[in-house]
């Protein structure tokens, strides 16, 4: 067999053509509507703490502590519930939530199509919220809006179903970019959590809009990095320890939010009134939660900044820790509008503050960085994102090592205790099932030749119709069809019953054979150089179970190859996760265990 059959031409480490440059142009269109629109959200947020607890319609910076309202404030956060939960009944139910569930759902589920009204109430409801004393970020709710606007120019378009969804990620990693100025880390989001595949069609528009954001927003001077941080410690076995110590301690913090907020939801969920009602509820624990720890309240970038100074001891730092949790496990579980980054950060960071006491020497705010970014990484599953995210937060690239130890470790707790992930499992709670693993498929890499039949039972051409009826019914016939070759080895068709059937129903003689009623007809081929992903394509088109090899060069049959071949492939991958064996010749099967998903 020649080098060209062996390798044929058309075979590419990918499947990208130049349309990406297409989709990669337009992702710059998306960037800046994502940009803008991130920028909108942040004012808004700002307008509405401002209407709601100083009674001012102006976009100053002012702090939540510092309102006049005393014990009043209390029913700001039940009045801002009110008005998302009345936005959610009668405008988008969509909008409930921190927005990358309903963004991973949209993408699964539903196309990659989002709402109009999804990119208008989104960023006004959470703006509501969060500017009501919501504990939430703003990263959610404007991931979930880039989103939409992503979304919303592609079905504008001629694009296909993945275009699109390269298209809403895109939106997402811009919005996210122009919230904290972090566009390795949206880039990272979208591999890890949005787009469900790692190809360069995919890869390049959305970094191509996270660089486009970056760049746009710096030209706005906006501020980056936002938390800058110039701290660390020197690199040994002690500090490897105490890294690892965070990262477990992260994930266990990880694991007990998760099963916090999906507490709260299930008890909400036995509640004898509307759901439109919920968030009020919510709301008035996040009011008091207010009164005893005014910090806990808005997105708390003021406390993030704090504890990478050094500015918080461990006693308000446990305090904060303990009515953060709560509050923001109650509202997100009532149903309202808000994003979970930002809390994580500060709930971690308040974990690393308390426990530094115990841990080996570093410069202030080590050890509360390292906690932010495994709680944000154990949390929503996605180590490197929280990695970079820190990294490019602080812009702080010596942290690096000590970043990606603690938000393994983290990842590496969240993903053996629990089944899914603060983010997946309101998906799975409506029933459907994902996966975050990617693996190449191994049909693109497994050729007919490896999992043929070769040697090959065949009838010839000068059967009759009469003989191939007998043939097949006869009780030592192992196959249901076969192969119909000439003298000259050449394929000319495939019989089976239905074939035989047909034939008779036509009105065809009985003395007809079978090269005379295959002749002319088109007959479906496989080569053994051809890999099975294009097979199992032909299978399908055909319409048939089983198909006969022949070699390129004199079509002769070699083989005979069907949808069974193909399931052992993947039988073979499992088998190679399941049993193991040493170089001594010792072999061990794993009992197979039960799960569900």
């Amino acid at each position: 067999m020649n080098s060209d059959h062996a390798n044929p031409g058309h075979l590419r480490d990918f499947t990208t053509d130049a349309r990406v440059l297409l989709i990669a142009g337009i992702a710059v269109m998306v960037a800046t509507a994502g940009l803008f629109a991130g920028i909108a959200l942040l004012k808004l947020i700002r307008l509405a703490t401002n209407i709601a607890y100083f009674g001012q319609f102006t976009l100053a910076d002012l702090k939540l502590q510092d309102t006049p309202l005393g014990y009043a404030s209390v029913f700001v956060p039940v009045i801002g519930a009110l008005i998302i939960g009345m936005m959610a009944r009668f405008g988008s139910e969509k909008i409930r939530g921190h927005g990358i569930p309903e963004a991973i759902e949209a993408i699964l589920l539903g196309r990659s199509r989002l709402d109009a009204k999804v990119a208008i109430l989104k960023p006004l409801s959470s703006a509501v919220s969060i500017g009501t004393g919501g504990p939430f970020g703003a990263e959610g709710p404007i991931i979930m809006t880039g989103g939409a606007v992503g979304s919303l120019i592609a079905q504008m378009l001629p694009v296909s179903d993945n275009e699109r969804k390269t298209l809403l990620v895109a939106g997402a990693a811009a919005g996210m970019t122009t919230v904290f100025g972090t566009p390795i880390a949206a880039i990272m989001l979208a591999v890890e959590l949005l787009l469900f595949e790692w190809t360069p069609r995919s890869f390049i528009p959305v970094a191509v809009a996270a660089v486009i954001a970056e760049v746009e927003r710096t030209m706005l001077h906006l501020p980056g990095p936002i938390f800058p941080f110039q701290g660390g410690m020197e690199v040994s076995f002690p500090a490897l320890a105490g890294w690892v110590l965070v990262g477990m301690a992260a994930g266990l913090l990880s694991g007990l939010l998760t099963q916090m907020v999906y507490a709260c939801e299930d008890g909400f969920q036995k509640l004898p009134i509307h759901w439109m009602w919920w968030p009020m509820l919510g709301g008035l624990v996040v009011g008091i939660g207010g009164l005893i720890e005014p910090q806990a309240l808005g997105v708390g970038y003021d406390n993030i900044a704090d504890m990478l100074d050094g500015r918080t001891i461990a006693t308000a730092a446990l305090t904060l820790l303990v009515v953060k949790a709560i509050i923001w496990s109650v509202a997100l579980g009532s149903g309202t509008s808000g994003g979970v980054l930002a809390p994580l950060l500060i709930m971690g960071g308040t974990m690393g503050a308390v426990l530094a006491g115990f841990l080996p020497a570093a410069d202030p705010g080590f050890w509360a960085l390292l906690a932010m970014a495994a709680t944000m990484g154990g949390t929503m599953r996605a180590p490197l994102t929280a990695t970079f995210f820190a990294v490019e937060l602080t812009g702080n690239t010596h942290v690096l090592v000590p970043l990606i130890a603690a938000t393994a470790t983290a990842h590496a707790v969240t993903v053996l205790l629990m089944k899914r992930s603060i983010l997946t499992e309101k998906i799975a709670r409506r029933g459907h099932h994902m996966v975050r693993e990617y693996r190449v498929d191994p049909f693109a890499l497994t050729r007919v030749r490896e999992v043929m039949t070769s040697e090959v039972e065949s009838v010839p051409a000068t059967m009759t119709l009469h003989g191939a009826a007998a043939f097949l019914t006869a009780p030592e016939t192992r196959h249901p069809s076969f192969p119909v070759v000439d003298e000259e080895g050449h394929v000319l068709g495939v019989i089976d019953p239905p074939a035989i059937l047909h034939w008779r129903r036509a009105g065809k003689h009985r003395t007809t054979t079978l090269g005379e009623l295959l002749a002319g007809s088109k007959v479906t081929l496989a080569y053994p150089d051809e890999y099975l992903e294009g097979l199992s394509d032909k299978l399908l088109m055909a319409n048939v179970s089983h198909l006969p090899v022949v070699t390129r060069e004199n079509a002769r049959l070699v083989g005979y190859v069907g949808w069974k071949d193909l399931m052992r492939v993947r039988s073979k991958k499992q088998a190679e996760e399941r049993d193991r064996s040493a170089l001594l010749g010792f072999h061990i099967r794993r009992r197979k265990q039960d799960s569900v998903a």
